[in-house]
């Protein structure tokens, strides 16, 4: 009997919920291999955190930052760092033992987050294309047509769209209907996924992704031409009277290629693993857990990325960490002001 009770608990040992007979088998991993992806992710989560709350900080604390293209970066700043607090430290664990810990309830409810932040994320990105499309083809109307009330309704709907839109697919559970049997063969306790029948893989990653990407690509493409037209006619003559119209254009045209920077780290990091979601289930479903974790994580790094690329491209950003980085964290005496040649 002793070595029977001694493999039955060897084999329990690599369970999600040892003794439980439905639960799901925990992923067989090296303890050096736990501990580099623990490091790693929470490096990831750190960053994007700290990284997100110093732009959010920045724009709160600096007049000079105040402005609805910042407005719409700041609601932004504010999806990665709640996706960093709320979703990011829950996939961690998933990804690592393989395991979810967590009920069913807080299952839906973190898959729900992590499309409503995601979604959101991509609908800020759009509307500060066109925000910059607008500054740059039409600047006459720009401030007109742009004001902080238009761009916290767009912000407030973004919001609304994302939230309403995620929760009602995931509680609804239309995204899997057709897929009851292989849903119940691969169920168990300790496991929590979201699967796509086809035609939701399609229409969700059509709709939040690739849609949105081409309105986002085609828009820079207008913006970079028309900026490369202006620069031209600049070029040819510029009167000593218009020196000052020629530098704010040109910082237009900075900060739309700033923007467009995070844009194209958006898409390249989302961009494998929305193809993957929607090929998945014309393949049977035949992509590792691991590769898609991959993936997913591949994404998550896009919200640490996103502040990186302000301080490094972004002059008036940089100027705004460096003070706060050096008067509140680093004890230093600090200018309460941004100041810009």
């Amino acid at each position: 009997m002793t070595p029977n009770k001694t493999d039955a608990y060897a084999e329990n040992m690599f369970l999600c919920y040892p003794f439980q007979p439905d639960s799901c088998p925990r992923i067989h991993r090296l303890t050096a291999v736990k501990v580099a992806m623990y490091v790693l992710m929470l490096l990831i989560i750190f960053l994007t955190v700290f990284g997100n709350m110093l732009v959010i900080i920045s724009i709160s604390h600096f007049k000079q930052l105040q402005s609805p293209t910042h407005l719409i970066v700041q609601s932004l700043a504010a999806c990665d760092c709640l996706l960093g607090t709320l979703v990011m430290p829950y996939s961690m664990v998933r990804s690592v033992e393989g395991c979810w810990y967590y009920g069913d309830v807080i299952c839906k409810v973190h898959s729900s987050l992590d499309m409503s932040l995601c979604i959101s994320s991509k609908i800020h990105l759009s509307i500060i294309s066109m925000d910059r499309y607008w500054a740059i083809c039409d600047p006459l109307m720009y401030n007109t047509r742009v004001t902080n009330n238009r761009v916290t309704v767009f912000i407030t709907l973004a919001w609304l769209f994302a939230f309403v839109y995620s929760f009602s697919i995931v509680f609804s559970g239309i995204n899997s209907v057709g897929l009851e049997v292989l849903m119940l063969q691969i169920s168990c306790l300790g496991s929590c996924f979201l699967i796509f029948n086809r035609q939701w893989a399609l229409i969700c990653s059509g709709l939040t992704f690739f849609l949105p990407g081409a309105v986002m690509s085609s828009l820079y493409i207008k913006i970079f031409h028309v900026a490369r037209r202006h620069a031209k006619v600049m070029s040819e003559r510029v009167p000593l009277g218009e020196i000052k119209i020629q530098t704010s254009a040109q910082r237009e045209r900075k900060a739309a290629k700033t923007v467009a920077i995070v844009v194209g780290a958006f898409l390249l990091c989302w961009l494998p693993f929305f193809s993957a979601t929607a090929l998945d289930p014309f393949l049977n479903f035949l992509t590792p857990v691991d590769v898609f974790d991959a993936l997913v994580w591949f994404g998550y790094f896009n919200s640490t990325c996103n502040p990186l690329i302000y301080g490094l491209f972004y002059p008036r950003f940089q100027k705004a960490f460096k003070i706060l980085i050096s008067t509140y964290i680093c004890g230093f005496s600090g200018s309460s002001t941004l100041t810009f040649e």
